[in-house]
């Protein structure tokens, strides 16, 4: 917490955090409620009694207090700490909360200026802690990647592929899922956030899967397509394609790489081979405490990489009533380059089924 108050516009006494993943991010600790005060001349944690115990025992960065009524403890908090002007997080923020929280401290100022851009920074640059963490969760739906190649038959519908990935990330390291599981098949792999369906598996059908696992409160994100039974010559060139795609992005990935570059070595090989119109979402996201972080390997994004980002590398193709493919990996942006975060094949897999 110490660096964010020297990131702290002179003007600004500190920071007032009432969202849970900058909770999370901030102290280690997750928790439905709380109240997180950062200043530059002290910082404390406040929850109720459902949670009081425990954030004793795991917050060890700043003062823990018990809350019992905010109207009383922040006031007395703010003057004792010195605090006149708080920054709040305008991203996480209803107008009525602004408007509560601005009634409940009268002789506080609140700010929305700048804030969100404080925390995202600090948040976009991983440390060597929840590096290792995002790598667990990695691996644990790395774990069900392998073990839903041997699980996928013909005949089964995409919800049973979803649910066994779903039940296999948490009966083995998951605390929980970084998003509901993408799991579709034949022409709603089309779809880059198709639902699964009761739709049956079929000879010749393309399974889209992407997923992730939860770990210390740190998310995974990977997708990997893959083949039953027999390809046609058009989807063995429309994976190649994107494995092109991805795996060009992925060697250019490095510090001071604008993202908006990212993005185009990407897009750029897709357009060259003929679909371009079927490529409409971004190359990649952030990925940390929520799964889309800052930065985002986007057109519009003004961005460069940094040391420490992890973001994940997705180039895909979708043709409407057919098929698509999307495959994404995670990289670690490195002082000599990057560290894929993921391990498993990429090659096009044909499972018998």
């Amino acid at each position: 917490m110490e660096i964010i108050k020297e990131l702290l516009p002179s003007d600004v006494d500190g920071l007032l955090i009432v969202s849970q993943v900058n909770r999370l991010f901030f102290t280690g600790f997750d928790s439905s409620d709380g109240f997180l005060l950062i200043t530059k001349n002290g910082s404390v944690f406040l929850t109720d009694s459902r949670y009081i115990e425990e954030a004793k025992n795991k917050i060890s960065l700043c003062e823990v207090e018990e809350l019992t009524s905010f109207s009383k403890q922040m006031p007395a908090l703010c003057e004792k700490l010195g605090c006149r002007v708080l920054g709040v997080e305008a991203d996480r923020l209803t107008v009525s909360e602004l408007k509560q929280y601005r009634k409940l401290l009268p002789n506080v100022k609140l700010t929305t200026v700048g804030t969100d851009k404080i925390i995202d920074r600090l948040r976009a640059v991983k440390s060597e802690s929840e590096i290792g963490k995002i790598e667990k969760a990695q691996r644990v739906a790395e774990n069900a990647f392998e073990h839903i190649l041997g699980f996928i038959k013909k005949g089964m519908t995409e919800k049973q592929i979803a649910l066994e990935l779903d039940y296999f990330m948490l009966s083995h390291g998951a605390d929980a899922l970084s998003f509901e599981t993408i799991a579709i098949s034949g022409a709603n792999t089309s779809k880059p956030h198709g639902v699964p369906t009761d739709k049956k598996i079929e000879s010749g059908d393309f399974i889209t899967m992407d997923f992730g696992a939860v770990v210390d409160g740190y998310h995974s994100d990977m997708t990997r397509t893959v083949a039953v039974g027999s390809v046609s010559d058009e989807q063995i060139k429309i994976y190649t394609t994107v494995l092109d795609a991805q795996l060009c992005t992925l060697s250019k990935l490095k510090a001071g790489l604008k993202c908006s570059d990212a993005d185009k070595f990407a897009r750029d090989v897709i357009t060259n081979a003929g679909y371009g119109d079927y490529f409409r979402h971004s190359t990649g996201h952030g990925v940390g405490v929520e799964i889309h972080e800052k930065p985002n390997l986007s057109p519009k994004s003004a961005a460069k990489l940094e040391v420490g980002n992890i973001v994940t590398v997705e180039p895909g193709i979708y043709i409407p009533g057919k098929f698509g493919v999307r495959i994404e990996d995670m990289a670690l942006i490195t002082e000599n380059g990057h560290k894929n975060l993921t391990l498993v094949d990429k090659r096009l897999l044909v499972l018998n089924g």
